[in-house]
């Protein structure tokens, strides 16, 4: 009987103008295809990690278990995804498989400076926040990263982190008061008080090694070709499979990545892989495009990533019945970073359209007003990103406006109009964010220390509107 069911088979194929063997081989492509698709979803936040990783291993004199850092406020040459150009950043790439326990040593908050910092694993799942509204609140503290399956009495004094991954990250956004140049310097140097070093030398830390990066074309931006793959190879050779994603070891295997043995796809499969990744990319970006859900009814303001994910990453992706993997390949797609406690360090809010709903021109102006009396205790920011790559937009003077600028005009009963657009209405250079009027555009609004008025909604935001 099942010969004659095949024999049936053979026949329609050939019937229909196919050989079994073509059909074979179409199956195949299409298999490696589709799993190539579901590859770069899943797989995007550690190849995000590994991008930026990279970078600085061939872009800086940065090294692994050390502190790559921004001397001044980021401009359009770091090319990370949705940075903040309103802090001083520091980050440092943890991997604990040779050394051990290795620790991110905060200093306390004082009159020379606070933290708003976040570490994460190599799947940007978050572990802990640090610095004022972090685990040590502020009276600074010693982050114990530690290896995968560790097992060993923890020192006391330390607030120990079970990664589950020997790679890890820190984002250590160092304050600033205001742009001036004194306040950056002070900011940079409060930053610079950060130690990182193994648990092993913990009697008699090394000197932690700083690589300034301000003048480095930083370009971590996702990359939806062949270098996805060879990005998530990495991870697979370095990383141990989490339980939860096992059943992608025999996917990944199909596109030729295994652990154990060296990734050479042949030109079809490189074909394959890369059609699979723009594939992949096309359907983030109809996603996106669809919209996040909304904050504030009746705007176009939306969530920074979608909420089931925000449950599901603070809770570790340890529940039960939910792993939102398309969320979470979507909200890596244009960002980075974990963040433990959303809401109390920082919030943040993205719109892609403007008031009547059109998708944000950067050969348009518009115009933004901020309300008085904005629901924060430390600052506002708010920034443009190139709509396409999600990075801050090249070859642009700056990128942000925030309420730590001093030349800031400010309305009679205190609110601020800021301006996006190719050039700056008469008089509104200090409130202006230039664009590039050949590209779409997309803006993030940044809430450090929100309070309650802001989740309780008595606060809103209005719609940019074409000026």
């Amino acid at each position: 009987m099942f010969r004659m069911i095949v024999t049936a088979c053979v026949s329609m194929l050939v019937a229909h103008g196919a050989t079994a063997q073509t059909s074979t081989t179409d199956l195949n492509r299409r298999t490696v295809e589709r799993r190539a698709v579901e590859a770069v979803i899943w797989g995007m936040p550690a190849v995000n990690y590994d991008f930026m990783l990279q970078e600085m291993l061939s872009k800086t004199n940065g090294k692994v278990n050390q502190i790559v850092y921004w001397s001044r406020p980021l401009d359009w040459h770091n090319q990370t995804l949705t940075p903040n150009p309103d802090a001083i950043y520091f980050m440092t790439f943890i991997n604990t498989k040779n050394v051990g326990p290795m620790v991110i040593d905060v200093p306390p908050a004082g009159d020379d400076g606070s933290l708003n910092g976040n570490i994460v694993n190599v799947w940007q799942v978050p572990l802990e926040d640090t610095g004022l509204m972090g685990a040590d609140k502020g009276a600074g503290g010693k982050y114990l990263i530690l290896p995968p399956d560790y097992a060993s009495k923890i020192p006391d004094g330390y607030i120990p982190l079970q990664a589950g991954t020997y790679g890890s990250y820190a984002l250590l956004r160092s304050n600033l008061k205001s742009h001036s140049d004194a306040d950056v310097v002070k900011s940079v140097a409060y930053g610079k008080r950060i130690k990182v070093y193994p648990l092993s030398q913990a009697d008699n830390p090394p000197q932690t090694a700083f690589a300034d990066a301000a003048d480095v074309l930083f370009d971590s931006t996702i990359r939806y070709n062949l270098r996805f793959f060879e990005g998530l190879d990495r991870i697979v050779q370095s990383e141990p499979w989490i339980d939860r994603d096992r059943v992608m070891i025999d996917q990944l295997k199909s596109l030729g990545i295994e652990k154990g043995k060296p990734f050479k796809p042949d030109a079809q499969t490189k074909a394959i892989l890369e059609t699979g990744a723009q594939e992949a990319r096309a359907w983030l970006e109809a996603k996106y495009d669809a919209g996040l859900p909304q904050f504030w009814e009746g705007t176009h303001w939306s969530f920074p990533a979608p909420p089931a994910l925000i449950k599901s990453a603070q809770a570790g992706f340890t529940e039960p019945d939910a792993y939102p993997v398309d969320d979470r390949g979507l909200a890596y797609s244009y960002a980075y970073i974990g963040i433990k406690r959303l809401g109390a360090g920082q919030f943040y809010l993205i719109s892609i359209r403007d008031k009547d709903g059109n998708a944000l021109d950067g050969g348009k102006t518009y115009r933004l007003t901020v309300p008085s009396n904005p629901p924060i205790e430390q600052y506002w920011s708010i920034t443009a990103y190139d709509r396409e790559t999600h990075a801050l937009i090249r070859n642009m003077p700056r990128a942000s406006r925030s309420s730590q600028i001093a030349e800031l005009q400010k309305g009679g009963d205190g609110s601020v109009d800021v301006y996006f657009g190719p050039k700056a209405p008469a008089g509104k250079e200090s409130n202006w964010v230039p664009t590039d009027p050949k590209r779409p555009f997309e803006v993030m609004f940044r809430l450090y220390a929100p309070t309650k008025a802001l989740f309780e909604k008595t606060w809103k935001l209005p719609d940019l509107q074409v000026d």
